[in-house]
């Protein structure tokens, strides 16, 4: 699996591929006034899910937010309830 973050602008697409065809992506913007990274969508295709594939779309979005120096606002209810979850990313997390 190869992740690739294709950002254009204030916003972006984290695409998660195996050898053949995309596995799921993540939509992002970025409102660089307020250091804050919104994740907008996760969407991991029908025969890829309930391999946490979705999760790791959300993690490759927080390590490139803290990278930036960034907070991230999970706008998708999926990612929130992901970050929820998740126990080290506090320094981060802007829940809704």
């Amino acid at each position: 699996m190869r992740t690739e973050n294709n950002k254009s602008g204030n916003g972006g697409v984290i695409t998660l591929n195996n050898d053949i065809k995309e596995v799921g992506r993540l939509t992002y913007t970025i409102f660089p006034e307020q250091n804050r990274l919104v994740i907008s969508f996760v969407l991991v295709h029908p025969e890829f899910e309930g391999r946490g594939m979705g999760k790791f779309l959300v993690e490759e979005a927080i390590k490139f937010a803290r990278e930036n120096k960034w907070k991230v606002y999970p706008h998708c209810s999926y990612a929130r309830a992901v970050m929820r979850r998740m126990h080290d990313v506090e320094d981060i997390f802007l829940p809704a």
